[in-house]
């Protein structure tokens, strides 16, 4: 997706199910690089609510090894 620098953009999690789930999830753009973002609705000891957020690397989904067809020389049937 193409956007300004160091912009982003931010949804409520549809898909919260749990607590440890984020509240809010979406994607910015850091110094040209895409980044993954998470949000949670916290409340402070002092009854006062904030954010606290997580920037990581897009989840790249990991390809499955492939086969090597030597692996099957030791079955013998």
């Amino acid at each position: 997706m193409s956007r300004k620098p160091n912009t982003g953009t931010i949804n409520r999690n549809e898909y919260k199910k749990e607590d440890r789930h984020p509240d809010y999830r979406g994607t910015i753009d850091v110094d040209g690089k895409e980044k993954e973002i998470s949000l949670w609705i916290n409340e402070g000891k002092d009854g006062k609510k904030y954010f606290y957020a997580t920037i990581k690397e897009p989840y790249k989904k990991q390809e499955a090894p492939k086969r090597n067809n030597d692996d099957d020389d030791f079955l013998n049937f």
